[in-house]
């Protein structure tokens, strides 16, 4: 097999990235946007020694899982991979992609829960848009930093299209000009919006510089869209020539610096540099299922990599006392608001790096019955979860994971210290995408 060569390929599996897997000649050949059970004619585009990579170029047979993509950018978009096929495979996808990465990588073979799922459309309360140089805001492709332009995207609010159209509409109206990656000039680099489950919408724009020029005519648009849902607008100044979207430096131009969201009872304060997942109804979900994972009742919890405090203020009214863990100095100021603002006095919060935070608990004599973490895509480190389970060495540890992989590596170096995973159960926080939630609980031996 070569590249450029044409081949007919059965679709027998799908890659935790969503592209289908066949095998021909004893090799994996990888196609991005085919189900299972498909029949494709596939171009090879790149061969390796035991693996290659294709783009289908002609549907023979179709799956029975396939559907209308309802989507016109989804095949060159970095967002969606499974728009093709039903949300029934999908869901049967995520599972089976949890499952093998806690066999394959963690060796651990343990009940898993039915995943967790809402609603697969308009989901999102939060998009970062970059803008290309013609002034057209849309997404990266996938690897790349290739903006594909979209006027509306099925995962979001329709008034998040609005507010795209008019910012489009404001920087060409006013000449204002475009951050360029290669030279680090221009001004605009992104678009940023977050918004409530109750309609309140904040939004940001991400700027290579001090000020955004005539500021108030875009003000005045944005009240006209959206009338008293307008929370506030920002601005967020990232001068660093990088691929980072946000910047260390926030200035508040209109109304509040923040919107106020409200999980399983709790009022939590956003900011634009705050943590908060992108799914409200599936947060609750996934939260509610964590606190109850941990049995919290009377106990005390630590909350690692806590953001604006959402697991542990959700857990302080069970809890005897919640300690919340964040480096983002600005999400443990929310946090600290948001226990104030909900009149929880049994939480308090510390602002430093997980290990670091864990060493100075440490230091004071702190344990914990339970430890709820709930770490970025890379996983925790060694040396943390050695501190967690030597220092702490609480009774239950809920692991919340967005990676299944550094999930499984962890859970299997927590197996070593004296842990054994009871149950993990995979939530769908990110319908459409490859992306997959899981909610682990290992109990000590």
């Amino acid at each position: 097999m070569r590249k450029n060569d044409e081949i007919i390929l059965d679709i027998v599996d799908v890659t935790s990235e969503g592209s289908g897997v066949g095998r021909y000649e004893g090799m994996a050949v990888f196609v991005p946007h085919t189900a299972v059970g498909d029949t494709v004619c596939v171009k090879i585009l790149k061969v390796q020694k035991s693996y290659a990579y294709g783009k289908a170029q002609k549907l023979i047979s179709a799956s029975n899982t396939r559907c209308n993509a309802d989507c016109a950018v989804y095949e060159k978009c970095g967002g969606c991979v499974f728009r093709h096929i039903n949300y029934e495979e999908e869901k049967r996808i995520k599972t089976e992609i949890v499952r093998n990465a806690l066999l394959r990588i963690g060796g651990i073979d343990v009940p898993m829960g039915p995943i967790m799922f809402d609603n697969p459309d308009g989901y999102r309360n939060k998009a970062q848009y970059p803008i290309n140089e013609e002034g057209r805001a849309g997404f990266f492709a996938a690897r790349s930093h290739r903006i594909v332009p979209v006027d509306c995207c099925r995962l979001q609010p329709p008034v998040f299209s609005d507010i795209q159209k008019a910012f489009e509409l404001f920087i060409k109206q006013y000449g204002i000009s475009i951050y360029n990656e290669q030279t680090g000039k221009g001004l605009i680099r992104h678009l940023y919006i977050r918004s409530s489950a109750g309609g309140d919408v904040l939004v940001t724009v991400v700027i290579n510089g001090e000020k955004l020029p005539h500021a108030e005519p875009f003000i005045e648009i944005l009240k006209t869209i959206l009338g008293d849902k307008l929370s506030g607008v920002c601005i967020n100044v990232n001068r660093q020539k990088t691929n980072v979207i946000l910047g260390d430096t926030c200035r508040t131009l209109y109304g509040k610096g923040y919107i106020v969201d409200t999980i399983c009872g709790v009022k939590l304060r956003v900011s634009p540099l705050s943590f908060a997942q992108v799914n409200h109804d599936m947060a609750e979900k996934l939260y509610s299922a964590a606190i109850d994972a941990a049995c919290v009742e009377g106990k005390t919890v630590i909350d690692l990599y806590c953001g604006t405090g959402a697991i542990g203020l959700i857990a302080a009214a069970r809890a005897k006392s919640v300690i919340g863990v964040e480096i983002v100095p600005q999400a443990v100021e929310d946090a600290i608001k948001n226990a104030a603002e909900n009149g929880i006095e049994n939480a308090r919060f510390i602002c430093d790096d997980a290990a670091g935070a864990a060493a100075r608990l440490r230091d004071e004599g702190v344990t914990a019955d339970v430890v709820i973490v709930d770490p970025p895509r890379k996983g925790c480190d060694s040396e943390l979860l050695s501190i967690i389970a030597n220092n702490f060495s609480p009774e239950r540890i809920v692991y919340v994971s967005c990676d299944p992989a550094t999930l499984a590596r962890d859970l299997k170096i927590l197996s070593t210290l004296g842990y054994s995973v009871r149950t993990a159960t995979p939530a769908d926080l990110f319908p459409r995408t490859a992306h997959v939630e899981t909610v682990a609980l290992l109990e000590k031996n």
